[in-house]
């Protein structure tokens, strides 16, 4: 599986909760990877909801959203995020706009969580980069 997330605004993800460190390019490539799993696992999760409500439309309403957030304040571009809805989902289905935000949101909360705890397991270790084996040690311990 190819990631299609780009890597530089994971990489700015990752530097806003990592104060002071540096980030490693790697790091940004393995978060992203990560980012994609969580993003294709709750797309079939969504896609199982309106299947039970008989559509074949993904709604922000499916990833258990009510507000719908700005676009535009979203670091993780909605194209790549639709992309990512769609690896694991049957090509039958489509995802509105509403959808592909609202997911692009959920996302980026989940980045803004992986890469807090690995700033603190950066330091933890006496670095000053974060690094993917940071990444990695977050979902060995925490998923």
């Amino acid at each position: 599986m190819s990631v299609e997330l780009p890597f530089a605004p994971v990489d700015t993800i990752i530097r806003r909760n990592a104060g002071e460190l540096r980030v490693s390019a790697e790091a940004a490539e393995e978060l992203a990877h990560r980012i994609q799993l969580r993003g294709a696992d709750l797309a079939v999760d969504a896609a199982e909801h309106a299947t039970e409500d008989g559509r074949k439309t993904l709604m922000a309403e499916d990833f258990g959203v009510e507000t719908v957030v700005d676009k535009d304040d979203i670091e993780l571009p909605i194209a790549p995020v639709d992309r990512i809805a769609r690896i694991d989902i049957d090509d039958s289905y489509r995802v509105a706009m509403d959808a592909r935000i609202a997911l692009a949101d959920i996302l980026e909360d989940y980045a803004d969580n992986v890469a807090a705890a690995a700033a603190t397991l950066a330091r933890h270790a006496d670095r000053r980069t974060v690094k993917d084996e940071d990444i990695q040690t977050y979902f060995e311990l925490f998923e």
